[in-house]
């Protein structure tokens, strides 16, 4: 089968790859249709890590990703054959300490699609995957929208993990696809008011689009001052979608005594600092967000019930052999890019 695998730093190529083949009777074999570019998918492509995972070439991405079932195993019932799914990348042992506490995205032995160290990637025509990985996706939602799945169901999580949102005051920070599917959840749970920054204001748009009450680009204005001003009483809860620092002490800053600071945006470095004096006297609480668990039905529940129709999210569209445009285009912010979508039809 044809596949993209990363040869080097800012390298990618097509190859001709082995078919994935069914090893149990829980298998199923999926033709990829929709591949979604993922910000840590770019930091593969351009870094070849992140921290402690580093690529060995070569290697192939990527894990957002929807496709049609071409054949199951004799156990398999969830699914069927012509079936559209949603994948979940996350294969976890449902065994160790961390499943059986429910925290199946800590999982002590998990496999995730993509992640060097642990499998190869979606970005292929064919994709083996087990059952539980597999989810049916309602007619009235797209491919493009089965692929965006994914991201959503961080959001959700996001959401669950945070505070309760009924009348909460929200703040966003980077509405790219991560933040946007944050907004989401966050509105249909009643936040009361929801503030987004981002540096682009296509993403902005989008965000007023979907439910933002207020928008701000740190680039062109004091974010900070403009939330205070609108809020004297502060947030009570910000979501850090683009892993900066300016955006994690602006995150402090607009945060009220007591308040929380959800970190799902991963960093482009292995460390980073807090004021310790600002999240000492105002009490803050840091939650680190890990991926999600048991968020992929709800997401898709979420997606199918909205009002808010998730191809908002997909700006960008490329064939398979254009891969590398496409990764190109995420990693430099161009031309206003929200989702690129890769289509292998």
């Amino acid at each position: 089968m044809k596949a993209m695998v990363l040869t080097g730093i800012r390298k990618m190529e097509m190859r001709e790859v082995p078919e994935p083949v069914m090893r149990s009777d829980n298998d199923v074999l999926i033709r990829v249709k929709r591949v979604g570019v993922c910000g840590s998918d770019v930091h593969y492509y351009t870094a070849g890590r992140i921290g402690s995972q580093v690529v060995q070439y070569p290697y192939r991405v990527g894990h957002e990703c929807s496709g049609v079932v071409e054949q199951v195993g004799s156990a398999v019932r969830n699914v069927k054959p012509g079936d559209r799914i949603a994948v979940e990348p996350a294969q976890s042992c449902f065994k160790c300490d961390q499943c059986r506490m429910g925290r199946v995205n800590t999982c002590r032995n998990l496999s995730f699609l993509g992640t060097p160290g642990q499998g190869d990637g979606c970005l292929c025509e064919w994709l083996v995957m087990p059952s539980e990985c597999c989810f049916p996706v309602p007619q009235s939602l797209s491919l493009d929208e089965a692929a965006l799945v994914e991201p959503l169901s961080i959001g959700v999580y996001s959401v669950r993990q945070s505070v309760p949102m009924k009348g909460a005051k929200v703040g966003i920070l980077g509405v790219g696809p991560i933040g946007l599917s944050c907004l989401i959840p966050a509105r249909q749970a009643g936040a009361a008011t929801v503030y987004v920054t981002d540096r682009i204001d296509r993403r902005l748009a989008a965000a007023r689009g979907a439910g933002a009450d207020w928008t701000g680009n740190p680039d062109t204005s004091d974010i900070v001052a403009g939330i205070a001003r609108a809020e004297p009483g502060l947030l009570d809860v910000v979501f850090e979608c683009c892993g900066r620092q300016e955006a994690l002490d602006q995150a402090i800053d607009i945060l009220r005594p007591g308040g929380t600071l959800m970190l799902v945006g991963i960093p482009p470095v292995d460390r980073v600092s807090f004021s310790i004096d600002q999240i000492r006297r105002k009490e803050i609480t840091l939650r680190n967000v890990r991926r999600q668990a048991h968020c992929v039905q709800p997401a898709i529940d979420l997606a199918a019930g909205s009002d808010v129709d998730l191809g908002f999210m997909l700006t960008h569209r490329f064939p398979f052999e254009k891969s590398a445009e496409a990764f190109d285009l995420v990693d430099q912010y161009r031309d206003g890019v929200i989702k690129a979508m890769i289509t292998l039809d």
